[in-house]
């Protein structure tokens, strides 16, 4: 098994949950990662200095962030064929708050909702997160703060947590 090989096997899982993060479908998340490690192949079997990737994982991650920006440019239908609809619904255990979650995070856009998914998922630093975006450290943290700001404000997410209401302690006689 060549290198290339071992790193597919160790990344995909950690791959496909970044891109299931991302696109909310898991169909379109196994063919994100496809895609990014098929380009990844095609440069890693180049010859020379232009087959050469020093972060593998890195690169798959601005690969697989780039695939899927450019598609969300691209394609700006929200309608996901299925086969068939089904009878009952999913089984209770939390969905609310993944299901708020998710609603908030389509609200933002597709740069942002990629920023906040890779600095609280993935626990990136905003250095890093601009090198995959080619930002600034400076616009990620820009972005980073609006997002999120956008997501407390979003009306999915503060029906769903209302606002703290200030504690008074009770004095001692």
């Amino acid at each position: 098994m060549d290198d290339f090989e071992e790193f597919a096997a160790a990344a995909i899982p950690g791959l496909h949950r970044t891109a299931w993060l991302l696109t909310h479908d898991a169909h379109r998340a196994e063919d994100l990662v496809q895609e990014t490690l098929t380009r990844m192949y095609v440069k890693a079997h180049r010859r020379g200095p232009r087959g050469r990737i020093d972060h593998p994982l890195a690169y798959a991650r601005r690969t697989m962030l780039r695939l899927h920006l450019d598609e969300r440019r691209r394609k700006r239908s929200g309608e996901i064929p299925v086969d068939a609809v089904p009878d009952a619904a999913a089984p209770a255990a939390d969905l609310t708050a993944t299901l708020t979650l998710r609603e908030a995070l389509d609200e933002l856009k597709p740069t942002d909702r990629a920023i906040v998914v890779l600095r609280f998922y993935e626990d990136l630093t905003h250095a890093e997160i601009g090198d995959l975006l080619g930002l600034s450290e400076a616009a990620v943290r820009t972005r980073t703060s609006r997002a999120m700001g956008r997501l407390r404000q979003t009306a999915a997410l503060s029906d769903h947590h209302p606002p703290h209401e200030p504690q008074t302690l009770a004095r001692r006689p």
